[in-house]
């Protein structure tokens, strides 16, 4: 066999089809074959990249939107009795301003006795509520003035406690888990 390339003409079919066509035109009409050839793989090459990487994108973005919503879910779950327990804070507000009212020889009171036991009784279950829901109280006097909790309403001369700690709380506050559901209302020391 000969070391050399076959060219088209060596085929009986192929040169009787080439016949009339000058043989320096054989080579680049092949060439130019071939180039379109590699031109049109390179290009799907290309857009086949691009495709990949589109859908690499779409995944991720679909993965984000799956985390989303998860955590959204998550939260709806935690935090659906939010206005609810709002709305239920005032009545414990109101049993603890009945139970703070009533005067301690009151309470001795044979006649008055069951009443303050029931408020307190009352009082109590609230709290247990609040506890298996994850409501909870903030803690507020004696404690640095926290603006992510508590909310100063006033200030107060106080030569006993350092500016900016919480001498009074006039209203109690509440997390829900670990969101805030109502800020605790309190009188903050100032210097005297």
């Amino acid at each position: 066999m000969n070391d050399e390339k076959t060219q088209p003409q060596d085929d009986p079919a192929v040169a009787a089809e080439l016949k009339g066509v000058p043989e320096d035109l054989i080579g680049k009409e092949e060439e130019a074959a071939l180039d379109s050839i590699d031109g049109v793989l390179s290009r799907l090459q290309d857009e086949l990249a691009q495709a990949k990487q589109e859908v690499l994108y779409a995944r991720a973005e679909t993965q984000n939107v799956r985390r989303r919503l998860e955590k959204d879910i998550a939260d709806s779950r935690a935090y659906a009795a939010t206005g609810f327990a709002r709305d239920i804070l005032s009545v414990a507000d109101n049993l603890s301003r009945a139970l703070e009212s009533i005067p301690a020889e009151l309470r001795e009171d044979d006649k008055l006795k069951s009443l303050v036991a029931g408020i307190e009784a009352t009082a109590r279950e609230i709290d247990k509520v609040f506890a298996q829901h994850g409501i909870s109280r903030i803690a507020a006097v004696g404690l640095p003035l926290d603006p992510n909790q508590h909310q100063a309403m006033l200030e107060i001369p106080s030569a006993d406690a350092e500016p900016g700690t919480v001498v009074q709380e006039l209203q109690a506050g509440y997390m829900i888990k670990d969101r805030l559901l109502r800020p605790a209302m309190v009188a903050v020391a100032k210097a005297g």
